[in-house]
Protein backbone atom coordinates (compact mmCIF):
# COMPACT_ATOMS: atom_id res chain seq x y z
CA UNK A 1 0.00 0.00 0.00
CA UNK A 2 1.37 3.38 -1.04
CA UNK A 3 0.63 6.47 1.24
CA UNK A 4 0.64 10.08 0.21
CA UNK A 5 3.19 12.17 2.37
CA UNK A 6 2.24 15.66 2.97
CA UNK A 7 5.49 17.55 2.75
CA UNK A 8 5.40 21.39 4.66
CA UNK A 9 6.77 24.16 2.12
CA UNK A 10 10.02 23.93 3.60
CA UNK A 11 10.37 20.40 2.89
CA UNK A 12 9.06 20.74 -0.61
CA UNK A 13 10.91 23.88 -1.60
CA UNK A 14 14.19 21.85 -0.57
CA UNK A 15 13.40 19.14 -2.43
CA UNK A 16 12.83 21.63 -5.29
CA UNK A 17 16.22 22.94 -4.41
CA UNK A 18 17.83 19.77 -4.97
CA UNK A 19 16.00 18.37 -8.17
CA UNK A 20 17.43 21.44 -9.89
CA UNK A 21 20.93 20.72 -8.79
CA UNK A 22 21.17 17.60 -10.65
CA UNK A 23 20.52 18.93 -13.58
CA UNK A 24 23.79 21.56 -12.57
CA UNK A 25 25.97 19.45 -14.47
CA UNK A 26 24.42 20.54 -17.94
CA UNK A 27 25.11 24.01 -17.94
CA UNK A 28 28.51 23.18 -16.01
CA UNK A 29 29.48 21.06 -19.38
CA UNK A 30 28.12 23.33 -21.58
CA UNK A 31 30.16 26.41 -19.79
CA UNK A 32 33.24 24.43 -19.79
CA UNK A 33 33.26 23.57 -23.67
CA UNK A 34 32.43 27.50 -24.59
CA UNK A 35 35.55 28.49 -21.84
CA UNK A 36 37.89 26.09 -23.48
CA UNK A 37 37.06 26.91 -27.51
CA UNK A 38 37.21 31.02 -25.98
CA UNK A 39 40.75 30.34 -24.47
CA UNK A 40 42.13 28.79 -27.97
CA UNK A 41 41.76 32.11 -29.75
CA UNK A 42 44.28 33.82 -30.77
CA UNK A 43 42.19 37.21 -30.02
CA UNK A 44 43.03 38.27 -26.57
CA UNK A 45 39.66 39.09 -25.91
CA UNK A 46 37.73 36.23 -26.37
CA UNK A 47 40.68 34.67 -24.19
CA UNK A 48 39.97 36.77 -21.50
CA UNK A 49 35.94 35.86 -21.60
CA UNK A 50 37.00 31.74 -21.92
CA UNK A 51 38.72 32.40 -18.56
CA UNK A 52 36.26 34.06 -16.59
CA UNK A 53 33.45 31.32 -18.45
CA UNK A 54 36.07 28.65 -16.58
CA UNK A 55 35.35 30.49 -13.54
CA UNK A 56 32.01 30.43 -13.82
CA UNK A 57 32.11 26.36 -15.03
CA UNK A 58 34.26 25.58 -11.51
CA UNK A 59 31.35 27.39 -9.58
CA UNK A 60 28.98 25.24 -11.25
CA UNK A 61 30.85 21.88 -10.82
CA UNK A 62 31.74 22.71 -7.35
CA UNK A 63 28.12 23.49 -6.61
CA UNK A 64 27.07 20.07 -8.59
CA UNK A 65 29.90 18.97 -6.32
CA UNK A 66 28.92 19.64 -2.58
CA UNK A 67 25.37 18.63 -4.07
CA UNK A 68 26.36 14.99 -5.31
CA UNK A 69 29.48 14.19 -2.45
CA UNK A 70 31.89 14.28 -5.22
CA UNK A 71 34.95 15.67 -3.31
CA UNK A 72 37.49 15.25 -5.68
CA UNK A 73 35.66 16.77 -8.14
CA UNK A 74 35.30 19.73 -5.68
CA UNK A 75 39.13 19.68 -4.82
CA UNK A 76 39.88 19.56 -8.98
CA UNK A 77 37.69 22.33 -9.65
CA UNK A 78 39.32 24.42 -6.72
CA UNK A 79 42.75 24.26 -8.08
CA UNK A 80 41.66 24.66 -12.03
CA UNK A 81 40.14 27.94 -10.32
CA UNK A 82 43.71 28.79 -9.41
CA UNK A 83 45.04 27.80 -13.03
CA UNK A 84 41.93 30.07 -14.43
CA UNK A 85 42.65 33.49 -12.07
CA UNK A 86 46.66 32.71 -13.13
CA UNK A 87 45.16 32.73 -16.81
CA UNK A 88 43.04 35.97 -16.47
CA UNK A 89 46.04 38.09 -14.91
CA UNK A 90 48.41 36.16 -17.69
CA UNK A 91 46.40 37.26 -20.28
CA UNK A 92 45.85 40.42 -19.17
CA UNK A 93 49.57 41.77 -18.95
Amino acid sequence: MVRAIALSGTVRRVCLIMDWLTHLQWPAMAATLLSAWLVASKRKDRRQWGFWIFLVSNVLWIAWGIHDHAYALIALQVGLAGLNLRGVAKNEG
